[in-house]
């Protein structure tokens, strides 16, 4: 039965109920919203032989840090899009590559894609924001070319919530904050409880260096916000570091402990490691060392679980900044070394800097 997705690209589904619910559930990937996984349970179980649901479904867990499930669903998507059109075979070959870790052949893969199916969003979102295959790629001009990419897209796509957050962000963090803000302001408008949209808005009151009215914000756009939700420890994070630049320490503390520090953060393992070791080292600054001791042994604890090796520069980086400040120095030595070993061996993206970036944090600890 040919059916249609949101932006009116033909889906291949035996159920008009199942892609209903994969349209729901796509809205709620691309929004950060919880409740896709629901939606993509009931999209299956209308169809089981919906390749694009069942792909969906892999980028979420993908997206909850829960991989070898991922990748095994990946695997059942591919072998079902065999019976769907080319431009779906081609959609769950590109999340299939992002989930197996095959970033340079994912966002080759994006661009093309792009180019033909510029509306074909699951797939689009793969290479944008911090974590997008563009933000890890180990290029220096990443930004500029996240702006260009939308750029180069945004003749075809009518005012849409998803796509003027992003294009918003990218001008954002490439200096045209007015006008990038003006953006994610209609996309809010648009879709006023998009928690990308969120933090893009974040981000362009940092960027303006406005700390009042980022904090006003994100106070009142938060309570309305899952905690469970994908952004909800990220955008506490913001609002915590506004307050600490309105000199309002205690409150930022109170907000760490609350939705930041690992024992209570709902999301996945790497995003909680990088706001819990940069939000505690901006404080150790701001205090001038207050007692944190028990604090940055939670965060320790949690890479010892989670990223106890060399892998992920970005983690890797955060990683360091616990063990400098903890005191663990073997464990910093073992990632620098680690991190060393893999750019010799051609397998980090951004080369040698994880490694000397880390050797700059062991110095700044030790006051050298």
């Amino acid at each position: 039965m040919a059916m249609t997705d949101r932006f009116d690209l033909p889906v291949t589904a035996a159920s008009a109920e199942a892609v209903a619910e994969y349209i729901a559930a796509v809205d709620l990937l691309l929004s950060a919203n919880i409740g896709a996984d629901a939606r993509l349970e009931r999209a299956v179980a209308a169809d089981p032989d919906f390749a694009l649901a069942q792909i969906a479904r892999a980028r979420l867990l993908q997206l909850q840090a829960r991989i070898p499930e991922a990748r095994a669903l990946a695997e059942r998507a591919e072998r079902l899009a065999k019976h769907s059109s080319a431009r779906e075979r081609r959609h769950v070959a590109m999340i299939a590559c992002a989930i197996r870790g095959e970033a340079g052949t994912a966002l080759s893969l994006v661009r093309e894609h792009a180019a033909e199916f510029p509306q074909d969003a699951l797939p689009l979102s793969l290479a944008l924001g911090v974590f997008g295959l563009l933000g890890f790629s180990g290029q220096r001009d990443h930004h500029e070319a996240q702006l260009a990419l939308l750029e180069e897209l945004a003749p075809y796509w009518p005012e849409d919530w998803w796509f003027l957050g992003y294009l918003g962000w990218a001008r954002i963090e490439t200096g045209g904050v007015t006008e990038g803000t003006r953006l994610v302001e209609r996309s809010l408008m648009l879709n006023p409880r998009n928690a990308h949209g969120a933090h893009q808005r974040a981000h362009g009151f940092f960027e303006a260096g406005d700390a009042e009215g980022g904090a006003a914000f994100l106070m009142g756009w938060l309570p309305g916000y899952e905690r469970a939700g994908h952004l909800h420890c990220h955008l506490s994070w913001h609002l915590a570091l506004f307050e600490l630049a309105r000199g309002n320490s205690r409150h930022a503390a109170a907000i760490y402990r609350d939705a930041i520090r690992p024992s209570v953060a709902l999301s996945a393992p790497m995003l909680s490691l990088a706001d819990s070791a940069s939000f505690l080292w901006r404080w150790q600054i701001y205090e001038a060392s207050p007692a944190l001791g028990a604090e940055w042994a939670e965060v320790t604890a949690h890479i010892r679980r989670h990223f106890p090796h060399a892998s992920l520069a970005f983690a890797d980086v955060h990683a360091a900044l616990a063990e400098a400040a903890a005191g663990d120095d073997r464990a910093l030595q073992d990632r620098i070394a680690g991190l060393r070993d893999l750019a010799g061996a051609g397998r980090l993206p951004s080369g040698e800097v994880a490694s000397a970036s880390c050797a700059a944090v062991d110095a700044l600890a030790q006051s050298r």
